[in-house]
């Protein structure tokens, strides 16, 4: 019942906090007639706005009218409601008497169904937010007082695999588009009240319901203060999806590497949360961001923790190969073929200048055309539906590759270069790192062109430069490795033993900083 009714609360506490600050409200009339006046003038022009006059109590005497959004909510809620009203008048009231208000709460709180408890309003500007977050708003005559009927209920995706993290070993449930659900699964795996769920107002037409979570002994509370100090934007903006939220409070706009990390699995949210990161879940989205996003972290798998020892740490040294083989194969091809040729073994260098032989462009556009047609096939695969964009992608990439080796636009071992480029990029699991890697390999390819390994040796201390001076939330964007934090790089390049690295809990080392 803990996740109900924390998840419950979001929209009220938005409300309360709205009232707060209305200096301008609108208290709610005791004549029915009235009040249904002036929803009709806010409501105008909404076609699946519902006013349900009713009458209830011994010969219907008394007279009352719902309000709300027919896309949002079930029939049966609304005649579960009025049943529960006229038994409220005929057994607990009686008749001949006026409903009261502790009457109503009483009633629904106690004899009601227990998850979807009544409350009371008093401010017509309340009511209406009410109503547009799918709640059944009741307006009784003679009553300056409103009832709220919990009843947001639509149809949501169903719990099934994550779609863009594969699951090898460990628990196969993913986030959906419903925040309540979301919530509950973190619940589910977190059985302390320590682990918080904190109401962020959206602002905007949409007041997109945003909720941070976290661990109250494990984060920072430095960290969280600045968390949500920048959180502070997302009142006066429209909230669509979870990126918007990334693209607030990200320290560097313009960096093409991430600074926070995205999840569809609540195993992976959880351990982030036990290590001190902040959660983030926003209503619709099917995905939860952590904050801060460290570097080292986006070449770390779930599946590291439930495989043995050996394995996970030689699969990350699988990972980091891959990511200097996807940032920088082109560009070595590129640097030893045009300035560097005495480097390459004699039989390997007589190999490649046999291929090239009939090959009108220079390596570097030989390269940065190969690279184009890549990444339009793989552009393609993903906006196209899913049973003809696979397809397409892979039978694209055989058909353009032996295109061009045939019309002579591109040799064989260039063909085979872009493809080991690409196959290293999807090595990593995380999506976004790769995009930055897809975005700095052709500042690298052109730095070899121009100047060979030389200038491939300046782009690359551009870039390391670049990451020291990152941050993330505050958080240098190389730690543990800069600033060094030797007891941190027990899980780096190497994952030690569990019984090892659940011995001092990371959070620990992390508010110490050894």
């Amino acid at each position: 019942m803990e996740v109900g009714n924390s998840t419950q609360s979001t929209g009220q506490s938005q409300v309360n906090e709205k009232q707060s600050g209305n200096e301008t409200a609108r208290p709610i009339s005791d004549q029915l007639e009235e009040n249904i006046r002036q929803l009709e003038e806010i409501f105008a022009r909404s076609a699946d706005i519902v006013f349900k006059q009713w009458s209830y109590g011994p010969e219907m005497q008394y007279k009352a009218c719902s309000v709300y959004y027919e896309s949002l909510i079930q029939g049966e809620v609304f005649n579960y409601m009025k049943a529960s009203l006229q038994d409220l008048v005929t057994h607990e009231v009686g008749p001949g008497t006026d409903i009261l208000p502790q009457d109503v709460i009483a009633f629904f709180e106690h004899k009601g169904v227990s998850e979807k408890k009544a409350e009371l309003l008093e401010d017509l500007e309340m009511a209406v937010d009410q109503i547009t977050y799918g709640n059944i708003v009741i307006f009784f005559n003679k009553w300056n007082r409103a009832l709220v009927y919990k009843s947001l209920q639509i149809e949501t995706r169903q719990i099934t695999e994550p779609t863009n993290e594969s699951v090898v070993q460990g628990p196969r449930e993913s986030t959906v588009e419903s925040l309540h659900k979301n919530i509950g699964l973190l619940r589910m795996r977190i059985n302390s009240p320590k682990f918080k769920i904190e109401s962020l107002s959206a602002g905007g037409v949409t007041r997109t319901h945003v909720v941070c979570g976290y661990i109250d002994d494990a984060v920072d509370p430095e960290l969280l203060a600045e968390f949500k100090s920048r959180m502070e934007q997302i009142k006066q903006v429209e909230i669509l999806e979870t990126s918007f939220v990334e693209q607030l409070i990200e320290d560097s706009t313009w960096s093409p590497f991430p600074q926070h990390r995205y999840t569809e699995r609540p195993d992976v949210a959880v351990a982030a949360m036990l290590e001190g990161k902040i959660a983030v879940l926003v209503q619709g989205t099917g995905s939860i961001l952590l904050c801060p996003g460290l570097f080292v972290e986006f070449f770390q798998s779930s599946e590291d923790y439930y495989q043995r020892t050996i394995y996970s740490t030689l699969v990350r040294w699988l990972r980091i190969i891959a990511f200097i083989i996807a940032l920088t194969l082109p560009s070595i091809y590129i640097a030893l073929t045009t300035y560097h040729s005495e480097l390459v073994p004699t039989v390997l260098l007589l190999a490649i200048v046999d291929t090239r032989e009939g090959i009108p462009l220079p390596a570097f556009f030989e390269a940065l055309l190969m690279e184009f047609f890549f990444e339009l096939l793989r552009e393609a695969g993903v906006r196209l539906p899913k049973p003809i964009g696979s397809a397409v992608s892979i039978v694209g990439a055989l058909v353009i590759g032996e295109a061009a080796i045939t019309a002579g636009i591109a040799s064989p071992i260039m063909v085979v270069i872009v493809a080991l480029t690409g196959i290293a990029s999807f090595a990593i699991p995380q999506y976004s790192i790769a995009i930055a890697l897809r975005i700095l390999r052709f500042p690298l390819m052109l730095c070899a062109a121009l100047m060979g390994g030389f200038g491939m040796m300046i782009c690359f201390l551009l870039i390391l430069l670049h990451l020291c001076q990152l941050r993330s939330l505050g958080q240098p964007y190389l730690t543990p490795l800069a600033p060094l934090r030797i007891a941190q790089l027990r899980d780096v390049i190497v994952r030690i033993p569990l019984k090892v690295l659940l011995r001092i809990p990371r959070k620990q080392l992390h508010k110490t900083g050894k």
